[in-house]
């Protein structure tokens, strides 16, 4: 079951022991702040975690595969996750036994 942004909120709240208003005014920052440096260019970096960066396409020429028409695809950029060492190695540690 996926951890969802609500979860996430009750789960600071009770956590932090502040209201639910006030976890959700961290998480948004929390958002807002990363996705303003992406849009920046900028890496982030969460030591023990992983980092995020923008990964740059070029742009090229691809095949509808319905019509078979070459359309022309504008370069882009996509944010791009790096899992931390150490989150690696405890997902790894704690996986349950098969």
């Amino acid at each position: 079951m996926p951890l969802t942004k609500s979860d996430l909120i009750n789960k600071i709240s009770e956590k932090a022991g502040i209201t639910r208003v006030k976890a959700e005014t961290v998480v948004n920052t929390i958002f807002d702040t990363m996705i303003e440096s992406l849009i920046r260019d900028d890496r982030i970096e969460i030591r023990g975690f992983g980092s995020f960066v923008n990964r740059k396409y070029s742009a090229y020429k691809a095949r509808n595969p319905r019509t078979r028409q070459i359309i022309e695809v504008d370069e882009k950029k996509i944010p791009f996750f790096k899992v931390g060492k150490e989150l690696k190695e405890d997902i790894n540690e704690n996986e349950p036994k098969k």
